[in-house]
């Protein structure tokens, strides 16, 4: 079994290079979702604010507000 593992002499190539495939196939899954997940919150958190800008601009023109552009 241990020559299985040691591979001639070329285990420690052989397994590092599976090793970085694996790494490389785990990597190229998971950085889209990530990167899917934080443009979501970042869209979602942008769509709040833009929200939250246009009531309180819809609040301040509400008849018999105060308005300092106006005498």
């Amino acid at each position: 079994m241990s020559g299985f593992w040691a591979m001639g002499g070329y285990g420690a190539y052989v397994w590092s290079a599976y090793a970085l495939f694996l790494l490389v196939l785990l990597l190229d899954t998971l950085l889209p979702r990530w990167r899917q997940r934080r443009l979501l919150a970042e869209t979602r958190a942008q769509l709040l604010r833009e929200q939250a800008r246009r009531q309180r601009g819809a609040s301040s023109r509400l008849p018999g507000s105060a308005d300092d552009s106006h005498p």
